[in-house]
Formats: C-alpha cells, sequence, structure tokens
C-alpha cells in the first residue's frame, strides 16, 4: 500500500447544506453547521478542529455555498478566504465534490483528497485520524476509498455497505473490496445486516485521488463532466466566476454515491468504530449527548419534575418547566418553539413546508 502521510494530501469539508431538519435553530441565515448542538464548538469549527493533526490549514478547503462564506469565515477566521471553494447553489455530492477535486488537482496533480462533512460528530478524533490515514495509504494505490461505521445498532436511517473481497489490514484497520451499497433498509433487513457482521453504515466520507476522482466523473456523469471541463478551460481567469455561475444551475442534483460509488471499479471500505453519528435530526442532536439518570438531555434555563428521556434545548432566553411529560424533544428560540415526541422528528420538514407555502419567511 502506499504511505500513511503524505504531503499530497488534502481535506474537503462539504458545508453548503441548510438543514431543515433542525428548525428552528437552523435557518437559511445561520444554518446548522454553524450551530453549537453537542460541543462548545459548532459542527463546522470541530469539523476542522478533527483535521489539524493530519493537514496543515492550508491544505483544507471548504465547499459552501456564496451566501455561507462569509458566516464560516468569521467562525475559523485562520482559514485564508482562497480555501473556500463556491458554489452557486446546491447540486448535490457528486457536483461539489467533482468542483473541489477539480480546485485540489490544479494545486497538486498528485494529490489524495479526503471528503468529510460539517454536520458529522465524532467521540473519538484519534481514532479518526488514524482510519484516514489508513484511507490515504489505500487511496494512495488508486482506490476511491469510503470510510463504514461499524453499527452499533439495526437503524433503518442510515445506507449501508456490504463487504467484499478482503484487501488485508492498514495500520490496524482492516480493508474490503465494497460488494454493495444498500439503500436505508426496512428494521428486519437491518437487523440482519448488523448480526452477520459483513455490513457497515455509509457514512459519507470518501479518500481517493483526485485524478481517480475526476476519471470516474468522466466515465460515469458526461454533464458534470463536461461542465468541469468548461471551467478548466478558464481556471484562474476573470471570466471563471461567470462561467461557473452560467453553468452550475444546468446540471442536475445527484450524490456521490449513485453517479460514481455505484459503478466504479476498485471501490473500497474501511469499517471504524469511532464514535460517529450524523446529526441531521434532533433524535441524533439527543442521541449524541449523554443524558442524566432519567434519559433527559437539558440545556440552559430547565425546571425538569418528573421528566423522562427529553430533550429541551431551551435558546429563548426564558425559562422552560417539565412536568411529568416523557419522549419529548423540546427546541425553544427566541421566536418559535418546536415540540415533538422523539421518533418524530422528521416531521419538522412539514412544519417548514407550511411556513413557506404561508410565506412566513423571517421564520425560515
Amino acid at each position: 500500500m502506499g504511505q500513511l502521510v503524505s504531503q499530497h494530501g488534502h481535506a474537503v469539508v462539504m458545508a453548503g447544506g441548510g438543514g431543515t431538519r433542525l428548525w428552528p435553530m437552523s435557518r437559511h441565515r445561520h444554518p446548522k453547521q454553524a450551530l453549537s448542538l453537542v460541543e462548545e464548538r459548532s459542527l463546522f469549527q470541530t469539523s476542522i478542529d478533527r483535521l489539524l493533526p493530519l493537514f496543515p490549514l492550508e491544505r483544507i478547503f471548504v465547499v459552501t455555498a456564496a451566501e455561507q462564506v462569509d458566516l464560516l469565515h468569521a467562525q475559523y477566521p485562520q482559514l485564508p478566504r482562497s480555501a473556500f471553494v463556491v458554489e452557486p447553489m446546491g447540486r448535490g455530492t457528486a457536483s461539489c465534490i467533482g468542483l473541489a477535486a477539480l480546485h485540489i488537482h490544479h494545486l497538486d496533480p498528485q494529490a489524495v483528497m479526503v471528503t468529510v462533512t460539517a454536520d458529522h460528530h465524532i467521540q473519538n478524533h484519534d481514532a479518526f485520524i488514524d482510519a484516514l490515514k489508513a484511507a490515504s495509504a489505500i487511496a494512495d494505490d488508486g482506490y476511491l476509498v469510503t470510510l463504514g461505521v461499524t453499527p452499533t445498532f439495526p437503524s433503518t436511517g442510515y445506507g449501508y455497505i456490504r463487504f467484499g473481497e478482503s484487501l488485508g489490514s492498514v495500520a490496524g484497520f482492516k480493508a474490503f473490496k465494497v460488494d454493495a451499497f444498500i439503500e436505508k433498509p426496512d428494521l428486519a433487513a437491518a437487523e440482519r445486516f448488523v448480526g452477520s457482521g459483513t455490513y457497515a453504515w455509509n457514512s459519507g466520507m470518501f479518500v481517493w485521488r483526485t485524478e481517480r476522482i475526476l476519471g470516474e466523473i468522466a466515465a460515469w456523469m458526461p454533464d458534470l463532466h463536461a461542465t468541469l471541463t468548461r471551467l478548466d478551460e478558464v481556471w484562474g481567469d476573470d471570466s471563471y466566476q461567470d462561467r461557473l455561475g452560467m453553468l452550475w444551475p444546468g446540471l442536475k442534483k445527484e450524490t456521490i454515491d449513485y453517479g460514481i460509488m455505484e459503478r466504479a471499479d476498485r471501490v473500497a471500505v474501511v469499517p471504524v468504530d469511532i464514535g460517529w453519528s450524523d446529526i441531521g435530526t434532533w433524535d441524533t442532536v439527543m442521541a449524541a449527548h449523554v443524558s442524566d439518570a432519567m434519559g433527559n438531555v437539558l440545556r440552559g434555563d430547565v425546571l425538569e419534575i418528573d421528566a423522562q428521556r427529553t430533550m429541551v434545548l431551551a435558546n429563548g432566553g426564558r425559562l422552560v418547566a417539565l412536568v411529568g411529560v416523557e419522549d419529548l424533544i423540546v427546541v425553544d428560540t427566541p421566536d418559535a418553539i418546536f415540540i415533538t415526541r422523539r421518533g418524530q422528528t422528521q416531521q419538522v420538514r412539514d412544519v417548514v413546508r407550511k411556513l413557506e407555502e404561508d410565506l412566513r419567511t423571517e421564520l425560515l
């Protein structure tokens, strides 16, 4: 395998999402990656912090929307403005990754590119860095590598990766060829997957050489390849931004999983146990916290009497009192309160949709 650590290693943080499933704290002007939901620092700040043991700041890049650059730069002013790769609008992870790969490939044609997201919580930072080192060594040998999280319960909310042929061990981490990517399963299938020991959760974290991923885009995503080629023609010119703004809206939204990973050869998975969770719903926010003896997670000015298995995030500048309730999620902000039962937090999307229909954009 290749080197565990290379001067050609670069990191990309995907940080352009809106996070409507975390309304009312996550808003268009202040999306979830800029929020402190689990730790004192924001999800975005911790996503950069985790990378620093392996990458100097000048080799960390952030892909985000134009309207979020000022916000994110203010949260991490040590990052130069040149570190922000700006999309005119979101067009899925495939386009996001393709633009970042083109950017980094211009800087270093031998680059190995680590791609992570700004909305993950990872408890074991050291194991995370060690896993990236192992995955980088495998990627240096031409594989498209994904980190697969060892499942801790039969989740129906995550996609799964089925292990194929063993690729041996690198720096203490096992590696396998990917046999298949499976979309979010039903509970019975998820229980089988976890029980078999031959599946991992699809974390959405990847490692590859820029040359390799750009080649796969050329092979499998001709429209994206054509757009990147036209941008490459004017790279560094004054006309680049105008061309980007003209071409990007015409791209179809597509994930990197469907666009590339499910089709390509030489795809590998490195199973990891790093205390990972995808902070995508209020249920996952609650699960990422350490609860008290009654199963509660209480943040802010909260008075609790006989409450169980309930989370309250009191950010509205007032007291929230709980009496005799159980299995609730309460998110209090200065202008809106969201209350639902645990397990139903996905339905916040219905609230957001109704606010859009009612043109109550000041709450979005």
